[in-house]
């Protein structure tokens, strides 16, 4: 076991903080552990073998002011599944620059999104005004695992979670990527985007399969917003332009930095893939705001016409500063259908329960699938929301089953890991990390994707705070 020699103080620190972010299952750990030989209950399949990897804040300091949950220092999560019932777990901080100058110094010295503060001088000279916390997603892309938050660049890491350091694509990469790329499971591409709020807004990247950036284009925006996710088709890449408005000079001052704005209105943009940026066709809609994507395809009817699915509310349901909003923004799962030629999107609801983190088959990216997967909330109010199991959506049908994992049992986002057994799109099984309110202590609950049975859990050796995103990695070789 490795401590951090700040760990015991911090801990005690942050006791004393009134932070809903900072305190119950939310509350950071301060330990870096390695357990092999883990607690099963039930049986875990032959077919399940390699790490689900979960990424997340955990912050190591108190913070200097106002703190808000995308702020925590990126702590990884992982547990590896042998193949023969057995597991083991580890967990890493994300050693960023900006994480080991406080390990250095001792203490907090970056402000964060709801308290913007500049660094020292020195650090500022060094590093720069913002701190990479690479907290929000872990994924594999041509045998490197990388870690990703969406206001600037990857951080590789080890199999065994430990940091490499920065990654740019061998130098290729301008500007920073976000924390929600698509890997294309025909060509082994992966597509994302970068977004910045100082010009330009927006640039588009592929990688190829074995990792080299092919393809970077600018696509122009009126100003910068917060753009968290996309979608991809076999053919084209599918921009939201929504208005969440990016402000760096209020966040220099100490104002919020983003903000709804939906006067600045809304559209979506297609671009063919490989294609110059300044050709994407721009189609205008009324305002509305997406975290997360679920999937898209282009239609099988010889339209031309691409349907897309994701968890829509009316405007930003987060705040960035010390106001609140003034109701609960529940998502709800809509799908979109977007014709090109009549430059038109339909829009229709799925589900009328709240909900979010949709995750799929990651092999149906950008192609036609049948099902998805979402959270089950037990409460979402202006705040809060909080996660209690899993939706499995038939989207062929508009049939669902939930799963939810048990009495002040909560949970975070479903990753699907498939059965390399099976052909079937939902031959797998369905992973997440469950926390016990009760007992304060966490395990990782496998689900039958196709009945949504649970038939194992892993009891891990301590607590796992409430993260955001995570990747099935399967076993190599």
């Amino acid at each position: 076991m490795t401590v951090i020699s700040h760990a015991a103080a911090a801990a005690e620190a942050f006791a004393d903080l009134d932070v809903l972010w900072l305190q119950g299952h939310y509350a950071p750990v301060f330990d870096e552990l390695d357990v092999a030989d883990l607690e099963v209950t039930g049986q875990l399949p032959a077919g399940l073998r390699g790490t689900f990897l979960r990424n997340g804040p955990n912050p190591l300091f108190p913070p200097l002011g106002r703190y808000h949950v995308f702020d925590g220092d990126g702590m990884v999560h992982g547990l590896t599944f042998d193949g023969e019932g057995g597991a083991s777990y580890a967990n890493r901080w994300v050693r960023n620059d900006g994480f080991e100058a406080e390990v250095a110094a001792g203490k907090a010295l970056f402000g964060g999104l709801s308290d913007f503060r500049f660094p020292p001088d020195e650090i500022f000279a060094s590093i720069g005004p913002v701190k990479n916390t690479s907290n929000t997603h872990v994924v594999r892309h041509a045998g490197r695992i990388l870690t990703l938050m969406e206001g600037q660049g990857p951080y590789e890491l080890r199999s065994d979670l430990s940091t490499v350091g920065r990654y740019d694509f061998g130098g290729a990469l301008e500007g920073s990527m976000t924390a929600h790329p698509k890997e294309d499971p025909v060509t082994g591409e992966l597509v994302f985007f970068g977004y910045s709020p100082i010009a330009p807004y927006l640039r588009v990247h592929t990688a190829a399969a074995d990792g080299t950036l092919t393809w970077s284009t600018i696509v122009e925006l009126p100003g910068p917003v917060m753009m968290h996710d996309f979608v991809i088709t076999a053919t084209r890449v599918v921009i939201f332009d929504l208005p969440a408005a990016f402000d760096v000079h209020a966040l220099v001052k100490g104002d919020p930095g983003i903000y709804w704005a939906p006067e600045r209105g809304a559209r979506i943009g297609l671009l063919d893939r490989g294609a110059p940026g300044d050709t994407v066709q721009w189609i205008d809609v009324d305002p509305f705001w997406v975290f997360h994507f679920l999937n898209a395809h282009d239609a099988d009817d010889g339209s031309g016409a691409i349907e897309v699915v994701g968890c829509r509310t009316e405007r930003l349901n987060t705040s960035f500063g010390d106001e609140e909003l003034d109701q609960p923004y529940r998502p709800n799962l809509y799908r979109w259908r977007i014709d090109p030629v009549a430059g038109t999107l339909t829009s229709t609801q799925l589900d009328d329960r709240p909900t979010d983190f949709p995750r799929l088959n990651e092999s149906r990216t950008g192609l036609a699938y049948r099902y998805g997967y979402t959270g089950s909330t037990a409460k979402w109010n202006e705040g809060e929301a909080i996660f209690d199991g899993v939706i499995k959506h038939d989207l062929q049908t508009g049939a669902s089953e939930v799963h939810r994992y048990g009495p002040n049992q909560v949970c975070g986002e479903t990753v699907f890991a498939a059965d390399p057994a099976s052909a079937d799109e939902d031959g797998g099984w369905l992973l997440n990390f469950v926390h016990d309110l009760t007992t304060d202590r966490s395990s990782v609950v496998v689900l039958d994707a196709a009945t949504v049975v649970e038939v194992a859990r892993v009891q891990l050796p301590r607590r796992v705070p409430f993260g955001f995103h995570g990747s099935f990695l399967p076993a190599e070789g």
